[in-house]
């Protein structure tokens, strides 16, 4: 009985980490719904704490976006982690200007 009861237990770790181990990655609707959802928000569009709040919405839906969107969402990343500082670098901010534009048209282009 002990050996049955080791089984099974073995058994449910092994199928438990084949679980978490899945590919969760949504579809280019799916990605275009949740950041929809998070840029419809007025709240973060307001300063340095709106670029914040933009950037920690969006890092979770960037881990498992569509392979059409996440170098999208790495460029908004970037420009929001960039203007989120304290004092953020304004040359930094000027290269990665053209990313975040293109960013957009590329939301653009997926999500109307």
């Amino acid at each position: 009985m002990k050996k049955l009861a080791t089984a099974l237990i073995a058994a449910g770790l092994v199928f438990s980490a084949t679980a978490c181990t899945a590919s969760n990655q949504l579809t280019t609707a799916q990605t275009c719904e949740r950041i929809q959802s998070v840029v419809s928000n007025p709240a973060n569009n307001a300063g340095k704490t709106g670029m914040n709040r933009l950037a920690n919405q969006i890092r979770p839906i960037h881990e498992v976006a569509s392979d059409d969107l996440k170098p999208a969402l790495e460029s908004i990343l970037a420009y929001t982690d960039e203007q989120a500082k304290e004092t953020p670098d304004e040359a930094r901010i000027a290269e990665l200007q053209a990313g975040y534009e293109e960013a957009g048209s590329t939301y653009q282009k997926f999500c109307s």
